[in-house]
């Protein structure tokens, strides 16, 4: 350490990344991030701790993305990196503005080696190394400034043995402005001909349409062209409360909202890929359709399917110039009144005909999850985990913006939904936080129950046990394949729960969901799980749609 200071790099490099503007970190913390952490914490971040880097990879995840704003999650060297990666796998594939910063070995001969550089570059995330004393500061502020410009997660190598050199007193550079792309005048033109022109145009909106004041843009140009809205299952909840709204675009779309989709003659993504899920690996698309892509990024532009043609922009700003070349005057297009009628006869899940309630033994999903979105509060942010229930609680829980749906799926992996409820809970103090979570997710991701209880989160966490993997069983079992090994005897999450410090209820029938209308009558002072015994004879219906894409 320097007499002047007695900062050390691995202290400066945790006192710059708050300086340059993160307000929030987690982690779990071993010897080699143990003074970045600290420092993140004197420097006035908050710190949460999770009990595995795999759970804290994904609350960070989902904390930045309901905030909009980068975060950091703090790793110790190899093994931390190691078992976080899933996590930041996640993060990477949804560009997710998220600092990791990772303590690296040096040496090939500690047991904590591992080539960190080439790990981020694999799954990825952008990599990044402070390899001396003099280039720290500057290092970690690139890091935040790449996430949060970029949108990119950044793995941030800290050497050990730079970590313990003394630190200078390096100024800052200014955070860089990189502004948008600015909407070309011509692709503007060509955007508002193929909206002049069109009679049944659908906006489909992703996650590059979340940020400030897209909707309202969106809302005013969709008016003026009579274009139906949905949303990637990223951006649910962006149209909410709209009379057009078309809610998820995809799989999890809603009989009606298909077959609108499917007979749309123009179809724009704002902000959306297009991919395989959203447009039911094209299916969902007329043969003889427009499809129209507007994205900030000009490389994901015709990236998953074939475009028309592209605008490159901002989804605001394009959406603005584009209602200003088409005037004041609204336009019918597709909002027509048997149209309007329609989606508020049968506009959502439940609006369809629902099965039984189940057989005694197990309550059926739909029935469930229909009586628990009328019991939950409406100001509520949903978590939903992967597997074979996934498309109940994502469809049939209503959401009251894009705020309120937070949806790590971009690896389809298994147990991540737990942690998802901790970020985005924390993100949105003043919603419920309501995790939904198939048998198997919850028991991969149960160290974080205790973290949940830690924290005082007033969460209600949903299990939706069928005692399997409930995708292999519907996928693999009508082939004739022992199903032996997807099976398990059944468990009692409820005992679990309480053993953590949950009030918890099982739930067989719907009589039995008065013990969550209690819980939310008292005074809500333990988080509550929901064990739901569901039926597991049929496969959800978006089920064929997912393994399309394996």
């Amino acid at each position: 350490m320097t007499p002047a200071t007695g900062r050390t790099v691995a202290a400066a490099v945790g006192e710059t990344l708050v300086r340059r503007g993160v307000d929030t970190v987690f982690g779990v913390v071993g010897s080699g991030n143990f003074v970045a952490t600290n420092a993140m914490v004197a420097a006035g971040a908050r710190y949460v701790a999770a009990r595995h880097e795999g759970g804290a990879a994904t609350m960070a995840d989902a904390h930045a993305r309901t905030t909009g704003r980068p975060a950091v999650l703090s790793l110790h060297q190899g093994c931390g990196l190691t078992n976080a990666l899933t996590g930041v796998t996640e993060a990477a594939k949804s560009r997710t503005p998220l600092v990791v910063l990772t303590a690296e070995a040096g040496s090939p001969r500690s047991n904590f080696f591992v080539d960190q550089f080439a790990l981020a570059t694999a799954v990825g995330a952008v990599p990044m190394r402070v390899t001396s004393a003099a280039g720290a500061a500057a290092t970690a502020a690139a890091a935040v400034d790449t996430a949060r410009q970029e949108r990119r997660t950044v793995v941030l190598n800290l050497p050990l043995d730079v970590q313990s050199l003394a630190a200078g007193d390096d100024e800052l550079p200014p955070a860089p402005h990189r502004p948008d792309p600015v909407p070309g005048d011509a692709d503007v033109a060509r955007l508002a001909e193929a909206l002049r022109a069109a009679r049944r145009p659908v906006f489909v909106a992703g996650r590059g349409s979340r940020g400030p004041g897209a909707r309202r843009a969106l809302e005013e140009l969709a008016t003026r062209c009579g274009a139906l809205l949905a949303t990637s299952a990223v951006a649910k909840g962006l149209f909410r409360g709209s009379d057009w709204d078309l809610d998820v675009s995809g799989g999890f779309a809603t009989p009606l909202a298909a077959e609108l989709i499917g007979d749309a003659d123009l179809i724009v993504g704002w902000g959306c890929q297009l991919n395989m899920w959203t447009m039911r690996h094209g299916r969902l698309i007329a043969d003889d359709a427009t499809v129209v892509q507007v994205d900030s990024d000009p490389g994901a532009i015709g990236a998953q399917r074939e475009v028309a043609f592209g605008v490159p922009g901002d989804v605001r700003a394009v959406a603005e110039a584009a209602a200003a070349r088409l005037g004041p005057t609204a336009a019918a297009g597709y909002r027509t009144p048997q149209v309007r009628a329609a989606l508020a006869e049968r506009g959502r899940w439940r609006d369809e005909p629902l099965p039984g309630p189940g057989d005694g033994e197990r309550i059926d999903p739909r029935t469930l999850t229909v009586a628990l979105d009328d019991l939950l509060p409406a100001e509520r942010v949903v978590a939903v985990d992967s597997g074979n229930f996934m498309g109940y609680p994502s469809m049939f829980l209503d959401v009251p913006d894009e705020q309120g749906f937070c949806f790590t799926q971009a690896f389809q992996s298994v147990g991540l939904g737990l942690a998802t409820a901790v970020g985005a809970a924390l993100a949105r103090p003043d919603r419920m936080p309501v995790a939904a979570l198939g048998d198997g997710g919850a028991l991969m991701g149960a160290a974080e129950l205790e973290t949940v209880v830690r924290l005082g989160l007033p969460m209600v966490v949903v299990v939706y046990d069928d005692a399997g993997y409930g995708a292999e069983v519907h996928h693999f079992g009508p082939d004739g394949h022992p199903l032996d090994i997807v099976r398990f005897p059944e468990t009692d999450f409820a005992a679990i729960a309480r053993g953590h410090g949950y009030a918890a209820v099982t739930v067989r029938c719907p009589a039995d969901l008065d013990g969550v209308a209690a819980w939310l009558a008292g005074p809500r002072s333990a988080p509550l799980l929901v064990d739901a015994k569901v039926t597991r004879d049929q496969p959800s219906w978006w089920l064929e749609e997912a393994f399309r894409g394996h």
